[in-house]
Order: C-alpha cells, then structure tokens, then sequence
C-alpha cells in the first residue's frame, strides 16, 4: 500500500498520454522532441557558462556538474521511449531477417515483449512474486517507484544543488534540493519505456510495423536519398 498513490499516478500519465496521442498525434511528437530540445540546449549552455565563467574569471556555479548531470540522466530516460516510439534505436536483425516471415514476427513480438518486460522489472519487480519468484518484499528495495518514494519520505538533498535564498524564504524549504526531485525522471522514463514496448507490440502485431530496433537505417537512408545522390 505504500506504492499504492505513485503507482496509480504513473498509470493515470500513461493514460493522459495515450488519449492525447490519440487526438492530438502530431502535438504530442512535437512535446517530446521540444522536451528532448530543451534538456539538450539546457546542458549545453549551463555547461558554456560554466567554462566560461571558472577559466575566465575564477568563478562559477558549483552546482553546475551535478545540475548537468542530472538532465544527462533525464535525457537518457526520457529519450529512450521516445526511441523506441519512433524506431530509432540501433539494432543488429541481420540473423532474424533470415528467418521466415512468421518466424521473424514472432521474434520481433518477443523484444517487444522482453523490453515492456525489462522496463517493468526496473520499475517495481514486485510483481514478479506473483510468478512464483523470490522477491524482496521490502517495499524500498523492489525498484525504481520503491526507491524514488524512499527519498520522497526521507527528504534527503543532493550533495551541491541548492535552492536560492527567496524561495527558502517564500516557501520555507530546506536549503538544499531534494533528491526525489531529481530522482523524479527514474519511474516516469521506465512507465514511458513500458508503455512505448507495449505499443509497439501491438503495432508489429497489427502489421504496422516490423520492429522495435533500427537496425537497417543505413538502407533506408540510401533509398530517401537516391535522388540526391545521383547529383
């Protein structure tokens, strides 16, 4: 039960995404590349000031390398379902493509399956006791929603991410940032993950599309481009 409110808000994520993506396909594309956009052009440029700022003028923020990491990681979480959405993770299929058409859809169906399956184990492998596995039952030890809320109820800060002294004073918050703030991107990336594999099941089950990896861009790249080439 005290996973019970994080779980539920990760699903209703799920599903808001969902039903926008189904009204709105091209806006919601478009919301993921700009949050990717925005995470990229943040680092970059927090990364120039601070080089700027230490080798030119002795100065600088000290927490910037912990403030850059951290949007790394969110970007690689964030970032990874919208690969997959958009099959553009690399891949090697040149053994499965020598498989028969219903052979190499059912391998295709299987990494679909083991990747919802890898997301969700990392997400909370509690349900897997519900197999028969030997789990902990420690509710702080079962993933990333037991290990994001344990900091959620602890309120430990990162070690040089500070909040500026107006918003301690307006707020009354401690001086430095909590880390399920940072944390934050951990179970909301793998629910992403869950959900973009789960899609993309049912699309190469629907014939929609053939697998998850890209494993054949450098092709398909010759051919969107044939035309140029031959200038």
């Amino acid at each position: 039960m005290a996973l019970l409110w994080p779980i539920l808000a990760l699903l209703a994520l799920v599903v808001i995404l969902f039903a926008a993506e189904r009204r709105w396909p091209d806006g919601v594309s478009r919301m993921e590349e700009n949050i990717i956009a925005l995470l990229l052009a943040t680092i970059t440029l927090v990364s120039f000031v601070q080089v700027i700022a230490r080798y030119g003028f002795n100065t600088g923020w000290s927490g910037a390398l912990e403030f850059t990491r951290i949007l790394f990681a969110w970007l690689i979480l964030f970032g990874m379902s919208y690969g997959v959405k958009q099959g553009m993770h690399l891949g090697v299929d040149a053994f499965i493509r020598l498989l028969p058409g219903n052979a190499f859809r059912i391998v295709a169906l299987f990494g679909a399956l083991c990747t919802a399956a890898y997301a969700l184990i990392l997400l909370h492998y509690g349900w897997l006791s519900w197999l028969g596995a030997d789990v902990n039952t420690n509710w702080r030890q079962t993933g990333a929603i037991g290990y994001w809320k344990f900091m959620f109820d602890r309120g430990t800060g990162l070690d040089d991410l500070r909040w500026p002294e107006f918003i301690q004073a307006a707020f009354g918050t401690q001086e430095r940032v909590q880390r399920w703030i940072a944390y934050l991107m951990l179970p909301i990336g793998l629910s992403l993950l869950a959900f973009r594999s789960i899609q993309g099941f049912v699309q190469i089950w629907r014939g929609e599309r053939e697998l998850l990896i890209a494993g054949h861009e450098a092709e398909e790249l010759v051919a969107e481009n044939k035309g140029i080439l031959k200038d």
